[in-house]
């Protein structure tokens, strides 16, 4: 230290003042230092801070690749996902062969986090059948149903039961069984064709059937209207378009999607202060989609997500830009989602839910409190041990020690990490060995000063022969946080990032700051003694 002692000083000046301003947003709150430069503010994992845990399965029931690739691939789709969701730090991680954990910090809404990592989000345009061709296409595929009706038990048990209780009553032949018990399940409200809310899940069932499917005309498809888009978010009836079975335009020609918010002047009520999508396609879906509203003007065109049509508006005129919205009584958060979703390609290989976890906010702060106990404790009590048994030079030792810790969070701060219960087990093992290295060096002082060195001497001396087993004792450590950071997941990278800060705050600190703080108050003039 003696050849570049500006130096040094300037090390531990940004290190007092780097420390102390990454760790200002710990008390300086927003809201009431709004102008305060720094906004980080240190993250904190699922088991502090509470959030969601999904466990999901790769279906491999239909999977052509192979399933390490597969799940790999997932991964990184639901990695970009939840990225542009704005989730800080989540977990992402394979479990046994088929299986993916996802940790989501902060989330309070399971039940969307699942949606967001689960859904295909296949984006299609199809042309919605006309009246005439609707009724048609209905009838038709009512009178297939009731010529095989063998093959939907559900289906013949409706007609059996509504039989017989018109039987029981002496009236005549049921309506049901009249025009055919599909047909029954669907009436009009205005325009359109709708599912009594009764029947939904029934008719779901339906539409998932492969044998249904095969008994509707092969040219067209029937979906069902989102519930995102609707008022009643599903209560009532629900709408149910015929649509073409083969899109017009699909989603692999989109260039962006995003989550827009309508001008209070907009004309349209769908979106005016309400959060729709905006659309835009590439150079060839632009042209495409100007050939397709221009040749289906008066048409309703289909916006179908997932075999769901979100909305399905007249075609009023060619649209030459390439641009269109999906409107729907979305909230902000289900808006983002689906755009996020439509930006992103498709999954290798669907995903089935297999558990979700919610942690509350309640655990969290309790962890924390059990956390920052501990760690109290350690601290108080290395600190009176350090006191006791090395009298000032302690005194100093554990003044740099509060420093120590410090620098661990606002390192985590600076660069975005996130602290959880390991990674508080790091701080509580970093400070032991935070110590360990000033413990080396005070025990040489010792002996030197024991051998009627000076106390300037006993402590260049000290510092130089104990420097190479600090190092080596360190660098070790190192090495195994690095293993654990490499081939860890999860909460085990938590612990090793921390306590890799901790080792090199703690060689800093024992070499450099301690010492400087000895040399420059302690060991100032012609002393004959040193408090060690």
């Amino acid at each position: 230290m003696k050849k570049y002692p500006w130096l040094y000083l300037v090390l531990i000046l940004i290190f007092v003042l780097g420390t102390l301003i990454f760790l200002s947003p710990l008390l300086m709150t927003q809201e009431k230092f709004p102008s305060w430069p720094i906004k980080q503010k240190l993250n904190l994992g699922l088991d502090l801070r509470g959030g969601v845990q999904i466990v999901l399965e790769v279906d491999t029931k239909d999977l052509k690749s192979d399933l390490s690739s597969a799940v790999d691939n997932n991964i990184e789709i639901i990695r970009n996902r939840i990225d542009q969701f704005g989730v800080a730090e989540p977990t992402i991680q394979k479990m046994d062969e088929k299986f993916i954990v996802v940790q989501l910090p902060g989330v309070k809404d399971p039940l969307s986090a699942e949606e967001l990592v689960t859904r295909q989000a296949f984006l299609q345009f199809k042309l919605v059948a006309d009246g005439e061709v609707t009724e048609k296409v209905i009838n038709q595929t009512s009178e297939n149903v009731q010529r095989n009706l063998n093959l939907f038990p559900a289906l013949a048990k409706l007609e059996k039961e509504d039989q017989a209780m018109r039987d029981s009553l002496g009236l005549a032949d049921s309506t049901r069984v009249e025009q055919g018990i599909f047909r029954s399940l669907i009436g009009t409200s205005q325009n359109d064709y709708v599912v009594k809310q009764t029947d939904i899940d029934l008719m779901k069932a339906l539409l998932q059937d492969s044998n249904f499917q095969q008994l509707v005309p092969k040219d067209h498809q029937f979906a069902f209207e989102s519930i995102g888009a609707r008022t009643d978010q599903g209560k009532g009836p629900r709408t149910i378009y015929v649509v073409s079975r083969n899109a017009q335009l699909s989603g692999d020609l989109l260039d962006n999607a995003r989550m827009e918010i309508g001008a209070s002047t907009a004309q349209d009520p769908k979106i005016a202060n309400k959060p729709y999508i905006s659309l835009e396609f590439n150079r060839q879906g632009a042209r495409l989609f100007e050939r397709v509203t221009g040749d289906n003007v008066g048409k309703r065109l289909a916006i179908v997500v997932d075999d769901m049509v979100y909305s399905a508006p007249y075609i009023q005129d060619r649209i030459p830009e390439g641009k269109a919205i999906i409107t729907g009584m979305f909230t902000r958060t289900e808006a983002r989602s689906l755009a996020i979703l439509l930006n992103n390609e498709s999954l290798n290989a669907p995903l089935i839910p297999y558990s979700s976890t919610v942690v509350g906010a309640s655990l969290g702060a309790d962890s924390i409190r059990s956390g920052t106990m501990a760690g109290m404790i350690g601290i108080i009590v290395v600190i009176i041990f350090m006191l006791i048994y090395y009298k000032l030079s302690g005194l100093v030792a554990d003044f740099v020690l509060i420093f120590n810790i410090g620098f661990i969070l606002a390192a985590l701060t600076a660069f975005g990490g996130t602290l959880t219960l390991p990674g508080i087990a790091g701080i509580i093992l970093t400070i032991g060995m935070a110590v360990d290295a000033n413990v080396l060096i005070f025990e040489r002082i010792r002996e030197e000063l024991d051998a009627g060195k000076t106390p300037h001497t006993a402590v260049d001396a000290g510092y130089k022969r104990t420097i190479v087993t600090i190092w080596d004792a360190n660098i070790t450590t190192l090495i195994a946080a690095f293993v654990l950071w490499r081939f860890g997941t999860g909460p085990i990278r938590g612990f090793a990032v921390t306590l890799t800060i901790g080792i090199v705050g703690s060689m800093f600190c024992a070499i450099i700051f301690v010492r400087a703080i000895m040399e420059k108050v302690m060991l100032t003039g012609v002393k004959k003694t040193l408090s060690i």
